[in-house]
């Protein structure tokens, strides 16, 4: 079947192209930390130069990496525990032909300029590397502007309002393997198998929309199906009182407060009292001023706190906009 004809074309302008990337797009590198015990330089040595002797300076502490040689790390001495009696003694060593040989292979991809591991770039058969110039990353956002389904500006956008709703709650990094592990890396929901790290989703047992923080303690694992199901609703309008009992222990929220009546995070009410907290949030997300609307309504809606009073600095426009939305001040 003939290939269909391209219907776009995508010109590059002003393309950023490294020096050190020139004619680097199908070599591959061993990459590898300096063997010498004392040292953490990461050394990248272009494969097609490793003959089967080889010498590799470590540039930061001169440790040489020469076929043939090996690293001693310890002593030892292996004992019959049952005789009591020593039957060998010698020395742990790691040659060096054996390290540099389990070294990760590495290739720059020709557009971002990054040393990335082969398995970061699709693979093509024609190509002396076995791999595609461009990196899967950029190959992606490639094709969404050739195709026209661009999706970066979207994530963009989603991401500055994920960072909003984060700053208000005061949420910090989470640790999804101990959250896994808790759950056994079952979805809580339907008990469905979530080995695989690419499946399951580290839900808000509480809210983000009323303002909860997703934290190790209290994320939620579940699978896709139920994870969409559960989405923005309350503990207790989603999950059996049996299921409210086993997540309270899970998750540490007292079963009173996922059993209790929907409401807003108390300490994230409490921030939104201080000026210099509500400016400050207005002015670093002053591109997604809709989103804070909504943020000041449903608050409104609920509690009966506006938080757009408490600013001296906010526009009356801002605020005649709010009170035109569903569940403002004035509706």
């Amino acid at each position: 079947m003939a290939r269909r004809k391209a219907y776009t074309e995508v010109k590059k302008l002003n393309q950023i192209r490294a020096t050190h990337v020139k004619d680097m797009g199908d070599v591959v590198f061993k990459v590898f930390q300096c063997f010498s015990p004392q040292c953490q330089e990461i050394i990248a040595v272009r494969e097609d130069t490793l003959g089967e002797d080889f010498e590799i300076d470590c540039a930061a502490c001169g440790y040489v990496h020469r076929t043939g040689d090996a690293e001693k790390f310890y002593d030892y001495e292996l004992w019959n525990t049952t005789t009591n009696t020593k039957i060998e003694d010698g020395s742990f060593e790691i040659l060096i032909d054996d390290y540099v040989a389990e070294a990760m292979q590495y290739k720059y991809c020709i557009i971002c300029n990054s040393l990335k591991p082969l398995e970061a770039f699709h693979k093509h058969a024609p190509r002396k590397s076995g791999r595609q110039g461009e990196c899967r990353l950029c190959k992606t956002v490639y094709n969404g502007i050739k195709n026209q389904t661009r999706i970066t500006d979207q994530h963009r956008e989603a991401a500055q309002k994920r960072r909003l709703y984060l700053d208000i709650t005061g949420a910090g990094k989470i640790d999804s393997g101990l959250v896994r592990k808790r759950f056994d890396n079952k979805c809580f929901k339907c008990g469905c198998d979530l080995s695989n790290p690419k499946e399951g989703h580290l839900d808000h047992t509480l809210p983000v929309s009323l303002l909860w923080p997703l934290t190790t303690d209290n994320a939620t694992l579940l699978c896709g199906l139920h994870n969409g199901q559960k989405s923005g609703s309350w503990p207790s309008e989603y999950y059996s009182d049996a299921e409210l009992r086993s997540l309270a222990i899970k998750t540490g929220v007292p079963y009173s407060v996922l059993s209790g009546p929907t409401h807003i995070n108390p300490d994230a009410l409490a921030a939104l009292k201080s000026k210099v907290f509500v400016d400050q949030l207005l002015a670093k997300y002053a591109a997604y001023i809709e989103e804070i609307i909504k943020v000041r309504n449903r608050i409104f809606k609920m509690t009966g706190f506006d938080f757009f009073s408490v600013s001296t600095s906010i526009s009356q426009s801002i605020i005649d906009l709010a009170n035109k939305q569903p569940g403002s001040a004035s509706s």
